[in-house]
Formats: structure tokens, sequence, C-alpha cells
């Protein structure tokens, strides 16, 4: 038996987790693994390579993905498809494992109903697939916030200024909430929930009146005031991001000086946690439990302690989006 291996969307902490534990476990039951490299771009252009025990040496703690990746859509183009269909009959593989987020894994659910035997892994940094509590690479991303919103604090309170925290989140507030939570944010902004600029800079206000003249502001890339609609496009921390924009209304509104942090793609960099190397391990192990057990059309999921499995269908119908009741514990704080 012959299993392919791919990564595509989004880079995070965690990939080679998976990687290591699918090889691993692959071998024990003398499953040949063939890594493919970027994507399914790889599986198209025919850029494979076999993936052996020495291949996994000592990328547990690594960040990235030493395959590669692409957000390429392998369906869009019908020369595509057919290349890398006649590729899985000319590599000799029995089944895909595909690890990646909503863009990856609804191209798996397509071609898991064109008849292709492939198993999906969760991997989103914004923890927004449905049908798992947990995503990997979201864990080590909220401990970058954290991280950050400890270090601002103290020049924050120095300078009696208000930091503007820009993080990750394009339609849902899974880093913000938690990442805000753990740091001690004064105010979180998330897309599920249109932020009322009174309300916020009341807060603030406040916050100063009491001898606090400093605040914490941890605002997703996605977040909108109440009264517009959603940003259909959103930048890529630029001045005309919603973290400037939020930083001038405040600015404006109360007169105190205020500065800007995204923190961007060093979300995505460094080390994976000790959470996400696990939950990325017990994903890999499962997925190849999956495929010798030939269920196909699956994607593994983090289900409180368990690991079990949910069709594609329902991890890709949609955003996961922020429990507005927990992100209620992160209001308590706010002020």
């Amino acid at each position: 038996m012959k299993i392919g291996l791919l990564t595509g969307g989004g880079d995070c902490p965690g990939l080679n987790a998976v990687i290591r534990a699918v090889v691993r476990r692959a071998l024990s039951f003398g499953i040949e693994v063939l890594g493919i490299r970027n994507g399914f771009l790889g599986l198209i252009e025919g850029d494979v390579e076999p993936l052996t025990g020495f291949s996994v040496t000592g990328i547990l703690p690594k960040g990235g993905t030493i395959l590669g990746t692409s957000r390429y859509d392998p369906l869009r183009v019908m020369e595509d498809r057919q290349k890398l269909l006649n590729n899985l009959k000319r590599y000799g593989l029995d089944a895909l494992i595909a690890v990646g987020g909503d863009g990856t894994l609804s191209a798996a659910r397509e071609l898991h109903e064109m008849g292709v035997p492939i198993v999906g892994v969760p991997k989103t940094i914004d923890n927004d697939l449905k049908g798992t509590d947990y995503t990997f690479g979201f864990d080590t991303a909220v401990n970058v916030v954290r991280d950050a919103v400890d270090r601002l604090h103290t020049t924050a309170e120095s300078h009696h200024r208000v930091m503007v925290v820009e993080v990750m989140g394009r339609r849902v507030g899974w880093i913000a909430a938690l990442g805000g939570l753990a740091g001690g944010a004064d105010f979180i902004l998330i897309p599920e929930k249109p932020y009322r600029l009174d309300e916020m800079c009341k807060v603030l206000e406040s916050r100063h009146r009491r001898g606090r003249p400093f605040s914490i502001v941890v605002v997703a890339e996605g977040a909108f005031p109440a009264g517009e609609e959603p940003p259909a496009r959103i930048g890529e921390g630029g001045s005309s991001s919603i973290g400037f924009r939020v930083a001038k209304e405040i600015a404006d509104r109360l007169g105190v000086e205020t500065r800007v942090t995204v923190l961007g793609h060093i979300q995505r960099g460094g080390s994976p946690t000790a959470f996400d190397r696990i939950i990325g391990t017990r994903f890999g192990l499962r997925a190849v439990d999956l495929v010798r057990e030939g269920r196909f059309g699956q994607m593994v999921a983090l289900h409180g302690t368990r690991i079990d499995a949910v069709p594609l269908s329902e991890a890709t119908a949609g955003p996961k989006q922020m429990d507005l009741e927990q992100f209620a514990d992160a209001e308590v704080f706010f002020g």
C-alpha cells in the first residue's frame, strides 16, 4: 500500500508533527509514504519524494512544513484536474492524506465525491473549521499574542499609551479572544460581534479616570464597527487596516497617544507549543488508521480529549465562529 501526503494552505506550527506521525505510523504497518511538495500543485506537477524514517528525524520542533505548501486549487482548471488523477495512478497511490484548512479540505471533499480515496487533517491557525474543537497551530498563535500583549503592557504603562494589537482572524475572532483574555487585554474586537466606538471609548476613558492611564486593545483583522458590512477584503496590516482605524478613532475621541502593533505572520512562525505538537501527532496517527480502515471522505477531529472523525462535508460547511457566551468571559475583564 502507498499513501500520498500533502500540506496545503497557509503554513502554521505543527505541520511537521503531522508529517512525522503519518510516516512513522505508516511505516510500522509496511505502508509506503510519498511526500507531495507544495500542496495539490505538487501532485499536478509530479513534484514528489519518498518519505522515510530518516526524512522525519528531528522535525517535530520545527515550524512550517518540510513539504512546502501552496493555496493552489487543483479543481479550478480541468486540465489540472486530469493531471492530478493521472498522477495518482502514475505513482500508484492507494490513498491521499491532505492536511489543510477550509480551501484544502474543500478540494479534498470534491475529490472524494469524484471517487478519490482521501482523508483530511484539520490545519487552520484561525481555529475556524467545524467538526473539531481545536486545530493545530492555533494554540501557538494564541501564545504568540499572549506574549506580545504581556510585553506591550510595560511600554503602555510607562508611556501612558493605548496600545492596539492587530492579530489574525479574517472571519473569526478565536485568536483575538483567547490571546487577549490570556494577556489581560482591556478590550477585544472580533468579527462575530461588531464593535461600538462609544462603548469601547467609555471603557478606556473610565480606566484613565481611575488612575490607570494606559490600555491594551486586541483587534482581530476582520473586526468591523456596528452598522457597517463586514469588510469584503482584508488588508495586509497596512495603514488602512482595522488596527490603524481603531487607533485613530481612539486617539481622536480620547486625546490619548495611541500606537499600533500588527503581529501579522509572526503568529505563523516558530516552534509549535506542546499542545500543537501533541494534537498534530495524534491527528497524523489517526489519519493513517482511517486510511487502513477504508474510511475515506473523513477528517480527523478533536472532541474533548478523543481523536474522532467527521465527514469532510461537515468540516467545510462554513466557518466555526467564536461562541459569544465564551467571549462574554473575556468581556468581564474589559476595563
